[in-house]
């Protein structure tokens, strides 16, 4: 079980050049960007990093992360308890044309005078993994499949629906 807080910067040259291996926690209280998408967010998600070099040379962090977030369901907006995981491949760079060098099995981080906001990245990881819709089932729903539709099929008449031709004829006044 982890106990420890993931460091929020790191050196990760350093720690791709001695294969390190970083797991931690991070607060989900202290990710603003994840709060602007699914509100403030309570707990904690559980992180292992492996930083290390590959055999082409590059700088490489493969990570896991999971998380218990409280996402609003789509139909009635309560909270909903969903578990994010998420792997990746990420590698190193220092700017956005390293960027494109790299293989379509990684996704870049850009590191900055040789440092690297972990928060950041755990951050961005967490967002990325969001379902896209989550819903309750519709037996634990507040809002039933009835009160989903607008009401507009329901009222259909016995009469059958005027020609949108007709409509045309009318307003051309050759009727």
């Amino acid at each position: 079980m982890l106990t420890s807080r993931l460091p929020g910067r790191v050196e990760p040259y350093k720690l791709a050049a001695h294969a390190e291996h970083l797991e931690g926690l991070v607060a989900l209280g202290d990710l603003p960007r994840l709060a602007e998408e699914i509100g403030a967010q309570q707990g904690e998600a559980r992180v292992w990093l492996d930083f290390a070099i590959d055999a082409q040379g590059r700088r490489v962090i493969r990570g896991h992360l999971e998380a218990e977030l409280q996402l609003p369901c789509r139909r009635c907006l309560s909270p909903l308890a969903e578990l994010v995981e998420s792997d990746f491949l990420l590698g190193m760079v220092t700017s956005d044309a390293l960027a494109a060098d790299l293989p379509s099995t990684h996704e870049p981080v850009l590191v900055e005078n040789e440092q690297l906001n972990l928060l950041a990245v755990v951050e961005d990881e967490l967002i990325l993994s969001l379902p896209q819709v989550v819903y309750h089932d519709e037996a634990e729903c507040a809002v039933s499949r009835d009160q989903l539709t607008s009401g507009a099929g329901a009222d259909s008449s016995d009469s059958p629906s005027e020609s949108p031709f007709d409509v045309l004829k009318r307003l051309k006044g050759k009727t």
